[in-house]
């Protein structure tokens, strides 16, 4: 048996299911983060979020697999009848992007329902996630990279029914440097503003919020955005006030099963000392607080 400690992942995504009463945790495999070689997606199962067992294998890549470096940043959400993984690929000369896999277990095995990212080709992107809006459609909301555009943007992108093809043009919903707290960052001599991993959140009163990561005074950073439409396309504003700012980042938001919010990130954000965190939170008003 394992505790939180003992798993070495980044960008933590947890699924609760119900019917098991186990939490399944999905992630970057914090060895093979910075590495030129990616083995797949592994999970763990925990009845309490504290004792967990595992690693099980949720994705290896087929043969003739595009991609074989940063398999970064799983989600698995529960779409139509099938679970869905969006997980970000990189290859040498190849733009990173997301794709979407699906299976017929939360275990997997996950295959690929398209040849390629979902993401736009030559756009260097990650971190995508799944958004479903009110009239039942949906969207792939990602980054693009700061690598390419220097100030990272927020993207959203209509998919098909079957998510198997994108529908018009991607949208900016934001760029890094409109929230307050954003800093520039210098990476081997490349300045620029980060933008990482988006997670929608509908609040109870209805409002549409965003959470999303870069980096602010104390290290790796989890902002929030408010759309003013209460629809994904917004606009969108930046509030001034990090939701957290302890060198952790890259959250998603789940109820355990008696109902209680949770913020799962990974801290710190240095290699190879990232463990995931799994923090109560409490919707505020027109927003999100921690406990």
């Amino acid at each position: 048996m394992l505790n939180n400690t003992h798993l070495h992942i980044r960008d933590p995504f947890v699924l609760p299911i119900v019917a098991e009463q186990q939490y399944y945790v999905y992630g970057t495999t914090g060895s093979e983060t910075w590495t030129n070689h990616a083995s797949g997606i592994n999970y763990y199962t925990s009845p309490d979020l504290e004792s967990w067992q595992g690693p099980f294998p949720a994705f290896r890549p087929p043969i003739g697999f595009w991609a074989d470096r940063n398999f970064w940043a799983p989600e698995v959400h529960f779409y139509r009848g099938r679970y869905t993984m969006f997980v970000s690929f990189k290859a040498p000369d190849i733009c990173r992007g997301t794709q979407i896999l699906t299976a017929d277990s939360p275990q997997g095995p996950f295959l690929p329902i398209s040849d390629g990212p979902a993401t736009p080709q030559g756009w260097e992107c990650l971190d995508g996630t799944l958004f479903v809006d009110a009239d039942n459609q949906p969207w792939i909301v990602f980054c693009h990279e700061w690598v390419q555009v220097g100030d990272g943007e927020v993207c959203a992108l209509r998919l098909s029914d079957d998510l198997k093809s994108a529908i018009g043009e991607p949208h900016v919903l934001f760029r890094a440097s409109e929230a307050a707290w954003s800093q520039e960052i210098n990476s081997k001599g490349r300045k620029g503003y980060v933008t990482d991993g988006p997670w929608l959140h509908r609040l109870a009163s209805g409002q549409l919020i965003m959470l999303w990561s870069s980096f602010g005074v104390g290290g790796y950073t989890v902002g929030v955005a408010k759309s003013a439409s209460g629809e994904i396309l917004g606009p969108w504003e930046q509030l001034s006030t990090p939701l957290y700012a302890g060198d952790g980042g890259h959250c998603m938001v789940f109820r355990t099963f008696d109902g209680q919010l949770r913020l799962a990130l990974h801290r710190p954000n240095e290699t190879p000392n990232e463990r995931p965190l799994f923090v109560p939170l409490r919707e505020s008003g027109s927003s999100i607080e921690i406990v």
